[in-house]
């Protein structure tokens, strides 16, 4: 009865007479001063996304620059393509900030090392394909307009 009991996970307490009654289970409460403090900074965390944000700005003043009414041409350039990798970069650098504020004292885990890695990756490739012309990737015009016209959001481009 008891190997019974201790299977099913239940407290039974089993007497001489093998008369079953449940034993009421005791929850430690524990006082709100014993409460576990965070491992992490908050300050870095906030700090972090506070940069996130701010890349997420210059991000949408190099995509969009209507949005800030900063649009002087109808064709995307260097230098606005070079203004959102700069705020893509600044994007990645404060989640960066704030994942390390979160694994603070402990050890990273593989799934963090893995996007992380996925991150840097992804803006290196961002970079590579937002200055093609710089380290002279051509492509067809056709291959271009296809690719591209998402971004341009109709608009055309002066290279």
């Amino acid at each position: 009865m008891r190997k019974l009991a201790a299977r099913s996970g239940r407290n039974i307490a089993v007497s001489e007479n093998m008369a079953e009654k449940e034993e009421p289970e005791q929850k430690e409460s524990k006082p709100a001063a014993d409460q576990p403090i965070p491992t992490y900074s908050r300050l870095r965390v906030r700090f972090g996304l506070t940069i996130t944000l701010i890349g997420f700005v210059i991000f949408l003043i190099g995509a969009r620059p209507g949005i800030f009414s900063l649009d002087r041409s109808p064709v995307i350039g260097f230098v606005q393509i070079a203004v959102f990798l700069v705020g893509l970069a600044v994007m990645c650098i404060g989640g960066y900030i704030s994942l390390i504020a979160l694994w603070r004292g402990r050890q990273s885990s593989l799934a963090m090392e893995v996007g992380f890695r996925l991150v840097s990756t992804g803006y290196v490739i961002a970079v590579f394909f937002g200055h093609g012309r710089c380290v002279w990737f051509r492509q067809p015009p056709f291959a271009r307009r296809a690719l591209f016209w998402f971004l341009a959001g109709g608009r055309g481009y002066d290279w």
